[in-house]
């Protein structure tokens, strides 16, 4: 019997269940995990800070780990809304894991912590296959990246809670086109939330707080914590073989995977 065993596969499979022990401790310390993904240059950094300040000022307990290859330059903005921050360097790695986020939450994360935010690595890609422990996975997406974003990073918008559009103060300045993007984003994530925002003007300012505070309190999701797939499959009789995939940053390489959970709903593919 052969017996295929895809590398990328069970690197994934060992990041889940370390996601589901995490997500377990952490629910039993009444924390709840809000996974940003997006782009570089999108504006979460932007959004998340005034989110993180206009928690402060509600007196709801949040912290925020922020992910990049190098610099503290995230870390400094964060903090300037007064909660807690740690800045993390993945050494070149264009995702984060939920193991690497266990050990650098141990002895760092305050007791009573409501929400953490997880402000990933900007890249639509591998972070997209990730699960981090993760309650609410947000997509954010500028004005400026073009509305067939979600078509092409089919992964990362499909497996999304909820849509956050960043800058629309200047959407009108580069033609955005809202109903274009929303159809783009229906097409992979059937009736997923987009929400509308801009940091600069306050627009929608708040809304991805209510959004996490809700999933804190037990709000269902509008999918799974994260869709599963087989990590391993067998083809006959033979020997074992092992796959090993790149997983560079370069955004536009397709990995050629295709999974769907019947829903039209891409789970766990590469895009």
């Amino acid at each position: 019997m052969c017996r295929v065993v895809d590398l990328e596969q069970a690197v994934l499979a060992k990041n889940d269940r370390a996601a589901d022990i995490l997500r377990a401790e952490l629910s039993a310390r009444g924390t709840t995990v809000v996974n940003l993904l997006s782009s570089p240059g999108s504006g979460k950094t932007a959004l998340l800070e005034r989110e993180l300040v206009l928690a402060r000022e509600r007196s709801v307990p949040v912290a925020a780990l922020t992910a990049d290859l190098a610099t503290e330059n995230d870390a400094a903005r964060l903090g300037r809304s007064g909660v807690p921050v740690k800045q993390v360097h993945t050494d070149g790695l264009c995702h984060l894991e939920a193991g690497m986020l266990t050990r650098h939450l141990d002895g760092w994360l305050p007791d009573g912590t409501r929400l953490l935010f997880v402000e990933n690595v900007g890249n639509l890609v591998c972070p997209a296959s990730y699960d981090l422990g993760e309650t609410l996975r947000v997509v954010l997406a500028s004005v400026t990246e073009g509305e067939d974003k979600p078509l092409k990073y089919p992964t990362a918008f499909g497996l999304a809670h909820l849509v956050v559009v960043t800058k629309t103060d200047i959407a009108e300045a580069v033609a955005f086109d809202e109903a274009a993007f929303r159809a783009n984003v229906e097409r992979v994530n059937p009736s997923v939330e987009v929400l509308l925002t801009s940091a600069r003007r306050e627009q929608g300012l708040g809304a991805l707080l209510d959004r996490a505070l809700a999933a804190a309190d037990g709000a269902p999701p509008h999918r799974p914590v994260m869709a599963r797939r087989p990590h391993e499959h067998t083809h006959g009789q033979g020997h074992e073989h092992t796959h090993a995939h790149d997983h560079s940053d370069d955004q536009a390489r397709d990995h050629g995977h295709d999974h769907t959970d019947g829903t039209g709903v891409m789970a766990h593919t590469r895009s």
